[in-house]
């Protein structure tokens, strides 16, 4: 179970830094026109969160509360972001493969913060969409963007 964790977090971090070097660094501050939205950046900054709150919930047996690796002014800068994914990828890659097997408590964690982390994959493509930025391939393959159906 913890390697098929591991290689579903590998796959969301290669789509959120795919992301990353395709989203305009200027979009990263964007909203969606005429919708109540966060920002482009701000979607990237709770998938941080949540990879640093999630393992620590999971460690102390409770829910710990919600920090950030990034600041919030660090949500429209491109690099800092780019470096908190690598960062918090290779730190839940570690957690997730120190998950005892019979550990339900921490497994609950590790498929919540998955799904999380797909949860805004769904909201980002509607930013793709909606500010009109192409969508990187490996997100077109993931989710079949941009196919005649």
């Amino acid at each position: 179970m913890n390697h098929l964790l591991q290689r579903r977090f590998e796959r969301s971090n290669t789509l959120y830094l795919d992301l990353l070097d395709t989203v305009p660094p200027e979009h990263l501050g964007s909203h969606l026109r005429d919708l109540p939205s966060d920002t482009v950046g701000h979607q990237l900054w709770c998938v941080l969160g949540a990879r640093e709150s999630y393992p620590r919930a999971a460690r102390a047996g409770e829910w710990q509360g919600f920090t950030s690796p990034v600041t919030a002014e660090e949500s429209t800068d491109a690099a800092a972001l780019r470096a908190a994914f690598s960062t918090t990828a290779a730190e839940v890659d570690a957690w997730v493969a120190s998950i005892d097997a019979g550990d339900e408590d921490s497994l609950r964690y590790a498929l919540a913060l998955l799904e999380h982390e797909t949860q805004h994959h769904g909201q980002l493509i509607r930013y793709l969409y909606g500010l009109g930025i192409d969508r990187p391939h490996t997100w077109q393959q993931q989710y079949a963007l941009d196919e005649d159906f």
